[in-house]
């Protein structure tokens, strides 16, 4: 495959490039919870029980810029903003659906209990 630059980046497939966008540990679980819905950062934050408010800022400023992600602030106090998915964020969730299942499939092919009891 023919590399490629974007952003002064450079880029071997297209794969890399499409996990620039979606990867990590927290950009899936966003787009995923912004699917059905518009939240509120604290949503967000409450719904994603490990994320730090750091990393769900950055992860939200990095989506938006990729133009996965929209913000709306309004202008009261105090402050309320909320986030929304886009139509190129939601190309994502079939991807984002088969990533799950290859994941739950590892998973009990693994002899993991999951969910957890207990």
């Amino acid at each position: 495959m023919p590399e490629f630059f974007h952003d002064n980046k450079l880029y071997y497939t297209p794969i890399e490039f499409a996990l620039n966008h979606i990867g990590g540990t927290w950009k899936m679980p966003i787009l995923w919870r912004l699917q059905k819905q518009v939240l509120r950062y604290g949503e967000l934050k409450n719904d994603i029980p490990h994320i730090t408010h750091k990393m769900l800022t950055s992860q939200l400023r990095e989506l938006e810029e990729k133009g996965m992600v929209g913000r709306r602030a309004y202008p009261v106090v105090p402050p309320k903003v909320e986030y929304f998915i886009t139509e190129k964020g939601l190309k994502a969730i079939p991807v984002i659906e088969h990533i799950m299942k290859y994941g739950y499939d590892l998973i009990r092919e693994a002899g993991i209990e999951y969910p957890p009891k207990g």
